[in-house]
């Protein structure tokens, strides 16, 4: 991290914000030390409010000021509430110049909507829903015009409708220089549980966005750094109005990307995607290990596998039925066709999208099917799809070519409606061609699917 600041001159002020026992401002005061950097003198902030911290925070920022060029200010204090005040010129807040370096490992935990933090952060015109991203949008706005900005945070920013607003902060404040990704989801934070990757990021105030360099490594030792130079448009697409970030990890654009045949939307193809509506909790009294009578099927992401619906399951650990009744009829969708995604990949799983389809012939005559907040559903106005579109959305989005293209916006566990919602897909046509192809194939190997996507995007 302190490697990605470019070489400095002059007065540095920098802003280490969840300081901890002071690693960050020591790999970058070790750089500068080493003649790394050509700074004559060396301010830091360092933000820390955990009081058993603060004698190994002051230890090891204490070694570096023996040339009375450098000066540690400890600040055992609220970073969000203080950053605040300064930000709003607060009378009674102690005045901080602009920084021109921040170095960041920031807390990562939810903000509930009516907190003291998330009512101070609306203050300043920062709506967000993370500490961590808090702390980003608080050193942008509290950085000189040029100020550096790297931080390492979970890559959860990128994409999705709560982290919108804070995209569009940084994109409209700085231009993005740098990201490196961690590949691997449980090697590079081996200690912690964590459930998406995580990104090494670094903005600059007010900088003119040009090429973003873009490094990619399974883990921390670093050992197969690869490199690369993106224009912005590959990170950032001109025509999303979400503003997703990608992070590319190949120069060449992949099949989803070149192909023209690739490039419609699901309105376009008259289909919705939703989440799953049953929310199991909610609805306890009305489930059902095994079906009965007044039960209709209740399907979670277990029912499903590469050989098609298979239900019910004896020994399962959740339930196969849901009773139909007054109070669950507005969750049940009509039995039919259906595509079917999983909301949730475990930590190395080689596939982020997994697709299967609903095969009403598995469920008799059942007329209503329940669907579980597990799964994200593909259909028409709440009814099935037809047999051949819901298997040629099923043979597309299993390619490798969709879960790489997907991989560039979503670095965590969850697949939400919302991405699926932004992505682009063949034509109606195309995708009931690829279906019909499929009903005549029996079971499909990876290596058809993506040959036949082949044949799509030539």
């Amino acid at each position: 991290m302190a490697s990605l600041f470019p070489d400095g001159t002059g007065d540095c002020h920098l802003l280490d914000a969840g300081a901890g026992i002071g690693s960050l401002s020591a790999a970058f005061l070790d750089r500068w030390r080493s003649g790394g950097f050509c700074f004559s003198r060396v301010t830091v902030d360092a933000f820390e409010l955990d009081a058993a911290l603060m004698d190994h925070l002051a230890s090891t920022l204490e070694r570096y000021n023996h040339k009375g060029d450098f000066v540690a200010n400890i600040r055992q204090e609220d970073f969000i509430l203080a950053a605040v005040e300064t930000l709003e010129g607060n009378l009674f807040s102690p005045p901080i110049e602009r920084y021109s370096h921040a170095i960041l490992n920031p807390p990562y935990k939810k903000i509930n909507r009516n907190s003291a933090h998330r009512l101070a952060l609306r203050r300043v015109s920062i709506e967000t829903v993370n500490l961590y991203s808090a702390f980003v949008a608080l050193a942008v706005a509290q950085a000189a015009p040029g100020g550096q900005i790297v931080a390492i945070i979970p890559r959860s920013f990128c994409n999705g409708p709560y982290y919108r607003p804070f995209r569009d902060f940084i994109l409209e404040r700085a231009a993005v220089r740098h990201m490196h990704l961690f590949q691997s989801r449980s090697k590079a934070f081996k200690d912690d549980e964590v459930l998406q990757e995580n990104i090494i990021i670094r903005l600059e105030r007010g900088g003119q966005q040009g090429l973003v360099t873009v490094t990619t490594s399974t883990d921390d030792t670093f050992a197969d750094l690869v490199t690369h130079e993106h224009p912005f448009d590959r990170i950032v697409f001109p025509d999303d109005p979400e503003r997703f970030i990608h992070v590319p990890m190949s120069p060449e654009k992949n099949a989803i990307e070149l192909s023209e045949a690739i490039r419609c939307t699901l309105a376009d193809l008259g289909i919705k995607v939703s989440t799953g509506p049953v929310v199991d909790f909610r609805l306890k009294e009305h489930l059902r290990d095994m079906p009965g009578e007044d039960t209709v099927p209740l399907l979670y992401p277990g029912h499903f596998s590469s050989t098609g619906t298979t239900w019910p399951i004896e020994g399962m650990k959740k339930p196969n039925a849901i009773e139909r009744n007054a109070d669950t009829k507005k969750w049940l969708y009509p039995t039919g066709f259906y595509c079917v995604v999983r909301r949730f990949s475990s930590k190395e799983e080689r596939r982020r999208i997994v697709a299967s389809v609903v095969e009403p012939n598995a469920f008799g005559d059942a007329p209503v099917l329940g669907f579980e907040n597990h799964l994200n559903l593909f259909h028409e106005n709440k009814r099935g799809l037809p047999e051949a579109l819901a298997r040629g959305l099923a043979v597309f989005l299993n390619t490798s070519a969709v879960d790489e293209n997907f991989r560039c916006f979503n670095g965590h566990t969850q697949v939400n409606a919302t991405d699926l919602k932004r992505m682009k897909y063949p034509s109606r046509e195309t995708l009931i061609e690829l279906g019909e192809w499929a009903m005549q194939q029996g079971t499909l190997t990876q290596e058809q699917i993506d040959a036949k996507l082949g044949t799509l995007t030539e």
